[in-house]
């Protein structure tokens, strides 16, 4: 029996963060390793200074709201994690603004819109009711692990593959002080998925080829949902939505996008 890799993080260290009431209607407080349900808590007050301050999250929390994103626990975990945290020293002004940011060797770290309505595109999966936490995650292209620490608040386990090996050095330089115990890392080719860990209840791409790989396909858990940018025919990338159930895939094209191109092999 192969042994799974294995990283350990904690947000916050250790110390859960509520999202002011006047943003979600009901403060959620979570823990990557919380059970599905969790009660609404009192309004704490704001924590830290400058770019640490939950004020400034909380501002960014509310643009994703305007901007559709109303998924409460979506919402919570993206009010928890520190962006500035992922991306480099000249751009952390920028951190909480909704643009992407160049992460190094040609890769980018996504709008935290785009971010979140991926994710809220997984929990939207007929299989997930209400509450529930999504199971084990498949995340293709870690880069700099911003993402997959949104994830770990929000899966009991996520798996993220990244095939730079510069990026996954600096992703897990990035979430080792946050000792995320749900959360591994994997240096290989995203391509070929990771079989080790499927089956997997929702997988996420973070770059768009031609088509979606079969291997993800095969990965992905009867009941689960797989959601990434991919091709049109025009040529343009679109967010595609693919459900497994015993009926056969179901897809769905969604908006317009714009991913780094999914290549095989590591580097």
């Amino acid at each position: 029996m192969k042994q799974r890799p294995s990283f350990p993080a904690r947000l916050d260290s250790g110390k859960t963060q509520a999202v002011p009431k006047t943003l979600l209607g009901a403060t959620r407080v979570l823990t990557p390793q919380s059970p599905a349900r969790a009660k609404p808590v009192a309004m704490t007050s704001p924590t830290g200074v400058g770019l640490e301050s939950s004020t400034i999250r909380a501002r960014m929390v509310k643009k994703l709201m305007d901007q559709g994103v109303d998924d409460a626990w979506v919402l919570d975990a993206m009010g928890r994690v520190e962006r500035h945290r992922f991306v480099d020293s000249a751009l952390v002004n920028q951190a909480y603004e909704d643009t992407s940011l160049p992460i190094g060797l040609g890769q980018t770290i996504s709008k935290p819109n785009v971010v979140a309505r991926m994710i809220a595109l997984l929990r939207a999966a007929p299989g997930l009711k209400g509450e529930a936490m999504m199971g084990r995650v498949l995340e293709i292209g870690t880069g700099c692990g911003y993402q997959a620490a949104v994830l770990s608040c929000l899966a009991r386990e996520v798996y993220s593959i990244e095939r730079l090996r510069g990026l996954h050095d600096k992703a897990r330089e990035n979430l080792r002080p946050l000792r995320l115990a749900n959360v591994h890392l994997i240096f290989g080719d995203g391509m070929l998925g990771y079989p080790q860990g499927a089956p997997y209840s929702a997988i996420i791409s973070a770059a768009g080829g031609e088509h979606v790989p079969q291997a993800w396909v095969d990965q992905l858990a009867m009941g689960g949902r797989l959601v990434a940018p991919t091709q049109t025919a025009s040529g343009q990338q679109a967010l595609v939505v693919i459900d497994k159930t015993p009926q056969g895939l179901e897809k769905t094209l969604l908006e317009a996008v714009n991913f780094v191109p999914l290549k095989s092999g590591i580097a």
